[in-house]
């Protein structure tokens, strides 16, 4: 018989989550069974993965860069690689404010549920406030200076610190590039090694794929806040997911624009990494499964998936900005203030640059989006109204990051003469036929 698919397999786990955390819910007893003895199965499923994304991006970065052999090849590449990532975070933005402008979700919540939700949250997002205070009473090159780590192991030990790995690895690679290349063989050979390790880890963690999201959408369904709260909210999660909604047709568009493939071609090909995404609600958490997808099956070379969907996971917040843009001008509608034109301008500018702050991990983007009121002058307090309702957007803002991610690698190795045929042997036989590839796949 043949073996489903693994992303049928991921979506039947996280039908089957939702269809049982409901049948539970009519017993009494059932939230505490699902928080008790299923939950804990999908935290296991999330560390695994968490597990093994600081080693990837090590392994994967130092051999992608030590192969490339010249200097300007990397730069051309990062040149392209952070310039698409700018543009496509900037439509975005700009998507969500045309959006939240036209349908103004804000205006429809009462005075009686503005107050309802402040109350309820009000703890939640002073926690978040405080955060974000921190990162504002920092100077301006804050930023820059937190991308250089002082210890290497200390910046490895905590995977909010993942641009840091990231630096790390692309200086040690550039060093690998400048050094004899004798000299350097037994380092690459290592990090080769090193790196087929962790592929083969990925490969067992995710036959769990399936148990793991149904584990996370069982637990989702029991700990979510009572219907009322979320029809208050509904017109914006709506605007919210329209929005998400056109941006991953504007990937579709790119890819097919820059690339050729059909859109058929790209959605099969990132479907698992997306409904993982979706589950686990972390880029970090999906960079392994994003990074096999956009390799072994839409044949994109080691050389640019190393190097640019790594860089994605960590800066390229898609999902992420569009929301704090829509986000914060419902809050502003919710509270009577009307925001005028240069301020959301600003909105763009700083959603754009908090995006590049943003931890590829859960809830990160709701400690950038205090920055971005602050910056447009809307009272903080605001966060609370959205909490109810964060974290299913925040499920779906990650896929659109997700996606994002595999569709820049994928102009990125278009626009570098990088991109081959799915099969990996293959592209490597037509068009560097010296390469040492993996073939196996998962």
């Amino acid at each position: 018989m043949r073996k489903i698919a693994l992303h049928w397999q991921i979506l039947l786990g996280m039908v089957a989550g939702v269809v049982f955390a409901l049948i539970l819910t009519n017993f009494s007893w059932g939230p505490e069974f699902v928080s008790d003895w299923i939950k804990p199965f999908g935290n296991i499923f999330i560390n695994a993965l968490k597990l093994i994304a600081v080693p990837l991006i090590l392994a994967s970065l130092i051999k992608g860069i030590s192969d490339l052999k010249d200097i300007s090849k990397l730069s051309k590449m990062g040149i392209r690689t952070i310039a698409t990532y700018i543009i496509t975070t900037v439509i975005a933005v700009s998507i969500g404010l045309v959006l939240v402008n036209v349908i103004g979700p804000g205006r429809t919540i009462s005075e009686d549920t503005r107050s309802d939700l402040i109350a309820s949250y009000e703890g939640d997002a002073s926690v978040r406030i405080s955060d974000a205070e921190k990162q504002k009473d920092a100077g301006p090159l804050q930023a820059l200076e937190d991308i250089v780590p002082s210890n290497i192991f200390g910046a490895a030990s905590d995977n909010g610190n993942m641009l840091q790995v990231i630096f790390f690895a692309i200086f040690f690679g550039i060093g690998l590039i400048l050094i004899p290349e004798q000299t350097a063989k037994p380092v690459k050979d290592f990090f080769d090694g090193f790196n087929e390790v962790i592929l083969k880890l990925i490969d067992l963690i995710m036959l769990a794929a399936p148990f793991g999201v149904f584990a996370l959408l069982a637990a989702l369904v029991v700990e979510s806040p009572s219907t009322d709260l979320f029809a208050a909210l509904a017109l914006y999660a709506m605007t919210v997911l329209i929005g998400l909604a056109l941006m991953i047709g504007v990937y579709i568009l790119l890819v097919w624009i820059f690339t050729g493939n059909k859109p058929s071609f790209f959605i099969n090909g990132i479907a698992p990494a997306q409904l993982l995404a979706f589950s686990t609600s972390s880029s970090a958490a999906t960079l392994p499964v994003t990074m096999e997808r956009v390799e072994e099956h839409m044949g994109v070379h080691k050389e640019v998936t190393s190097f640019v969907l790594p860089i994605g996971a960590t800066i390229n917040m898609d999902g992420t900005s569009l929301y704090q843009a829509v986000a914060a001008v419902f809050i502003a509608q919710a509270f009577g203030m009307d925001l005028s034109l240069g301020t959301q301008m600003g909105i763009i500018a700083t959603a754009t640059l908090a995006s590049i702050g943003s931890a590829a991990v859960p809830g990160a983007g709701m400690v950038m989006l205090v920055i971005v009121l602050a910056q447009a002058g809307i009272p903080e307090a605001g966060l609370a109204l959205i909490f109810a309702i964060d974290r299913p957007l925040d499920m779906c803002r990650t896929t659109v990051n997700v996606t994002g991610d595999a569709a820049v690698a994928l102009m990125v190795a278009k626009s570098v003469d990088m991109m081959g045929p799915p099969n990996v042997k293959e592209w490597d036989e037509e068009y560097h036929p010296d390469a040492e590839v993996n073939t196996e796949k998962i």
